[in-house]
């Protein structure tokens, strides 16, 4: 199977699980050992402004209605204590790769320092949690028909409101998400 880094997987309608209904998830990472991603449509009960005051890192120097006009994002079921940024490309952070030359994620807390202030990347989203796969697997619900998947595009992660982005990629694909069926067939 091709290496799916930097694609969207796109929960096919009957694709049931909770953590993964109507979900579109960006592939951070795809080998022989699993995947990695982080499911980037599904808001938390939580702002970035929220989330600095919990950790303790809110401070005067930054812009509040900037942080409160942004959700946290549920990431995924797995480690949902441990923070993921996606983000446009900027360096300087501790820990940080580039998954495309218009995606980054960054999993140092130094990135959060920046968010609220002119020193933050032009886009970003904060997620909670990842989705992981072991060897074999997320192959295997693909063959399932449990995901369809398509090249990432950062606009749906950056620019699209949250509840039309599963509907928005889904359409990159040529159809709408209604048109879309698990039913296997042969013609």
């Amino acid at each position: 199977m091709e290496n799916l880094k930097n694609q969207f997987l796109i929960a096919m309608p009957s694709f049931t699980d909770p953590y993964f209904k109507q979900t579109v998830v960006y592939v951070c990472e795809h080998n022989e050992d699993g995947a990695m991603g982080l499911v980037v449509n599904v808001p938390v009960d939580l702002t970035i402004d929220s989330l600095l005051t919990q950790i303790d890192m809110m401070d005067s120097h930054r812009d509040l209605q900037e942080l409160a006009g942004h959700q946290v994002y549920q990431g995924g079921p797995v480690a949902q204590e441990r923070g993921f940024v996606l983000h446009t490309p900027q360096d300087g952070f501790n820990s940080s790769l580039a998954l495309s030359n218009q995606v980054m994620i960054t999993t140092s807390k130094d990135i959060l320092n920046t968010l609220g202030t002119d020193s933050q990347p032009e886009h970003y989203l904060v997620t909670l949690g990842y989705a992981g796969w072991s060897a074999g697997q997320l192959e295997q619900e693909i063959a399932d028909n449990a995901w369809l998947n398509i090249p990432a595009d950062p606009d749906i992660i950056f620019n699209t409101p949250t509840h039309q982005r599963w509907e928005a990629a889904a359409r990159q694909l040529g159809f709408e998400p209604w048109q879309l069926t698990s039913d296997i067939g042969h013609a």
